[in-house]
C-alpha cells in the first residue's frame, strides 16, 4: 500500500507550515502572479548570519532579527515560543512584517471571516427551525396552547354568565314596569282596542 506524503512522519507539518505561508503570501503580496511558493531544502541553521530574506525562501524556516539566526520553524508549538525569539523580532513569511502584527492581522481576517458566515449560518438555521437554540419543543407548545384555550374558554364561559345573568335582570324590570308581555302580571299592559 502506497501512503501519501502527508501521511508521512511530520509531512503533516510541512503541509501545515505550506499552506500557512501560502496564505500568508496571499494576505501580504499584491500580485501574487509573479510570485511562487518553493520549499528550498536543506537546514535553516545554514542561512544563519545572512539575510531575512535568503531564509525565508524556505518555508519551514524563520528568522530572528535579534541574533540574526535562522531558525526551523517550531510545528508542534503553533506559536514560536519567547524563548527562542521575540515575537516582535520574529519573521515568517516575510520579513516586512513581524510575527506578532502577523498573529493579530491573521485573527481579525479569521474573524471577519468567520462572522458573517457564522451568522448567516445561524439566520438561516432559525428560519428553518433545524438549530437547536430556535426550535421551540413540541410538548412545551402544546402544553402552553392547551394552557391558552382553557383560559379563552373560561372567559368565554364568565362572559355567558354575565350576560345571562344582565338579560334576567332586564327582563326582571321590563316584567316589572309591564314591557313584557306576561298574563299573570297585575300590571299588564292595556291594549288600545
Amino acid at each position: 500500500m502506497r501512503r501519501q506524503w502527508w501521511a508521512l512522519p511530520g509531512g503533516r507539518e510541512k503541509m501545515a507550515v505550506l499552506v500557512l505561508s501560502s496564505f500568508i503570501l496571499l494576505l501580504t503580496q499584491p500580485g501574487l502572479s509573479q510570485y511562487t511558493i518553493r520549499t528550498v531544502t536543506g537546514d535553516c541553521s545554514d542561512f544563519t548570519n545572512t539575510s531575512c530574506e535568503q531564509c525565508l525562501e524556505n518555508v519551514s524556516c524563520f528568522w530572528c532579527f535579534v541574533d540574526q539566526r535562522c531558525m526551523k520553524y517550531p510545528v508542534e508549538r503553533i506559536i514560536p515560543p519567547s524563548s527562542l525569539c521575540p515575537l516582535r523580532q520574529a519573521r515568517w513569511g516575510v520579513c516586512w512584517v513581524n510575527f506578532e502584527s502577523l498573529i493579530i492581522a491573521m485573527s481579525v481576517v479569521g474573524g471577519l471571516i468567520l462572522l458573517p458566515l457564522l451568522c448567516c449560518c445561524c439566520y438561516c438555521c432559525c428560519r428553518k427551525k433545524v438549530c437547536c437554540c430556535c426550535k421551540k419543543k413540541s410538548h412545551g407548545l402544546d402544553e402552553e396552547e392547551v394552557r391558552l384555550a382553557k383560559q379563552q374558554e373560561e372567559r368565554k364561559q364568565r362572559r355567558e354568565e354575565r350576560k345571562a345573568e344582565k338579560r334576567a335582570q332586564y327582563d326582571e324590570i321590563r316584567k316589572k314596569y309591564g314591557l313584557i308581555q306576561d298574563s299573570d302580571h297585575p300590571y299588564s299592559r292595556f291594549e288600545n282596542e
